[in-house]
């Protein structure tokens, strides 16, 4: 019994390696530094979101595994959440508060981004990211970020579900 606790659950492992995936990927300095994301705790938490609804978007239409698979890693990402909030210093009584706010904003963010990108519509995609990440202010720094989500877009849609499933998820398009 005790030794099943340091045993390496291989069905979780695909689960951090996409989750770990994205996190990097949300953190290339482009972001910041070029495009104007704020780099503060919301966007930060913004550009995983961004990141997590291009990987939802790729496996939406699967089923059976690669659906357990999506909600393994939203569960991995709400768990970070949970954690980052409770090192912020947000007591025990806050937290479930600040997740449901957390939760409300990213499907929210998802609906809008997925209704834009299943058009193929640039400039809805801008109007939702200047609305919701860049504080409604629009710019070449919001056409930047849309063009890059419609390019790692087409860039998931080529990676096989097994692939991404197993842990191999890759972001192609330069950040």
């Amino acid at each position: 019994m005790i030794l099943s606790l340091f045993r390496k659950n291989t069905a979780t492992e695909p689960v951090y390696a996409v989750y770990s995936a994205i996190v990097a990927q949300s953190r290339q300095p482009r972001f910041y530094a070029e495009w104007g994301v704020p780099d503060t705790v919301t966007g930060r938490f913004d550009m995983i979101s961004l990141h997590m609804a291009l990987l939802f978007r790729r496996l939406r239409a699967e089923s059976g595994a690669q659906k357990q698979f999506s909600q393994a890693v939203f569960d991995l990402f709400f768990k970070d959440m949970d954690r980052s909030l409770r090192e912020m210093g947000v007591g025990d009584l806050g937290v479930p508060k600040r997740i449901q706010k957390m939760g409300n904003l990213f499907f929210g963010l998802l609906a809008a981004l997925n209704e834009a990108m299943d058009r193929n519509d640039a400039a809805a995609l801008q109007d939702v990211l200047a609305r919701n990440i860049f504080d409604g202010i629009p710019g070449p720094h919001v056409a930047s970020l849309a063009d890059y989500l419609l390019a790692e877009d087409r860039a998931l849609a080529s990676q096989p579900a097994s692939a991404i499933t197993s842990g191999a998820l890759s972001f192609e398009a330069a950040a």
